[in-house]
């Protein structure tokens, strides 16, 4: 993509009051940006409201310095087979699993391995879910994002704390096991140009090796409120199925999730404890049709890979325990719901001090995660 060519999608995609839709409409009419900026007044009327013509009519404000701004970005030195590019809705490289909703973005940038065939991510899946999701929650989202990147999809997330960034850690330790591989995407609400949250940057240095950082907002866009929802569409676009691991009633996770299922994609849910606020996302949309998941295999059976069937044991294989008989039993006591220790006292009819004890132990071995609020909760293992 030349200057000239970078100049006219720039302005088209910055035209203020020209969103996606009215890009596409004028795309379809004119075809590339270039022409529909040396269109008359009355052709563009035909296709836009009057406002938007004459806002067509003129570069917008900061033009220039933005098309300056995207040029350096491009230009930019990274690291070998790391690359930053931009696909336009004109390029055969953009993504046909996108292309095939109702609202795909006019343009995007990318960072990353981009020498994987973009068209190619429609066998992706999407984890997502809370970013203050429980110990078990985060566990469940690195064992199964490993699982699956290892069965051949990669996953799509948003980059954000909690259940996302725990997806793409799994999934880059599930390439470590398959070089060469796609292991994630992270989909992102800001100009590529920044880390948000700034906690993430080193995740996504490590995604840019192995994976793809995607957004369609112009650099220097910062973290605004009203873009995250506008990118879930684009997690969900982009994949053959959402799974959500964790999530309250009011989370963002089940907008992904709504948008899934209009775009035509599977949803999944991961069921947990009727006690936490933290399932109650997931057990809607379990009543709603989602797909209740266990396992991997309750997923990879509706979203079958051309690849082996999964080896990951951090998902499917029981892990032996490394501690005394006692703490074996203090596991059954311990159920799968937080508890505290004077309930624990009374379940067990040990002593105060022995449970710390025997408490310390599970939390070393990883069986057992310490709650705020003095509770505790035993992770699933297999």
């Amino acid at each position: 993509m030349d200057r000239d060519e970078l100049a006219d999608w720039l302005r088209l995609t910055l035209t203020p009051g020209i969103g996606d839709t009215a890009a596409r409409r004028l795309l379809a009419a004119f075809g590339l940006p270039e022409n529909i900026f040396r269109q008359p007044a009355a052709a563009l009327r035909e296709i836009v409201t009057p406002a938007q013509t004459t806002a067509l009519r003129q570069a917008p404000e900061g033009l220039a310095a933005q098309i300056g701004l995207t040029l350096r970005w491009l230009q930019e030195a990274e690291p070998d087979g790391v690359v930053r590019r931009l696909v336009t809705l004109g390029d055969a490289a953009y993504p046909t699993s996108l292309l095939e909703t109702a609202d795909p973005p006019v343009m995007l940038y990318l960072l990353g391995a981009v020498d994987f065939d973009l068209t190619q991510l429609g066998r992706s899946l999407a984890i997502v879910g809370s970013r203050n999701p429980t110990p078990q929650g985060e566990a469940n989202a690195k064992a199964f994002a490993r699982a699956f990147v290892e069965a051949g999809l990669p996953i799509v997330s948003g980059l954000a704390l909690g259940i996302d960034g725990a997806a793409h850690q799994g999934a880059l330790d599930g390439a470590a096991a398959a070089p060469g591989r796609l292991a994630t995407v992270a989909v992102v609400g800001t100009g590529l140009d920044r880390v948000y949250p700034a906690r993430h940057r080193a995740l996504a240095h490590r995604i840019t090796a192995q994976g793809l950082i995607v957004s369609e907002f112009a650099l220097g866009t910062p973290p605004l409120n009203q873009n995250f929802p506008r990118r879930n569409r684009i997690i969900s676009g982009l994949t053959r199925g959402t799974l959500v691991v964790e999530a309250a009633l009011a989370s963002g996770s089940l907008i992904t999730a709504r948008m899934a299922a209009e775009q035509g994609r599977e949803v999944f849910a991961i069921p947990g404890s009727i006690h936490s606020p933290q399932s109650r996302g997931c057990h809607a949309l379990i009543r709603q049709g989602a797909k209740l998941v266990e396992s991997v295999h309750d997923v990879l059976e509706e979203l079958p890979t051309d690849e082996a069937a999964v080896t990951s044991t951090a998902s499917t294989a029981h892990h032996h325990l490394t501690v005394p008989p006692e703490a074996v039993a203090l596991l059954a006591s311990l159920g799968f719901d937080p508890v505290g220790l004077d309930d624990l006292v009374a379940r067990t009819g040990e002593t105060t001090a022995r449970l710390q004890a025997l408490l310390l132990e599970l939390e070393l071995a990883d069986h057992v995660a310490r709650l705020p609020g003095g509770l505790f909760q035993r992770q699933a293992r297999g």
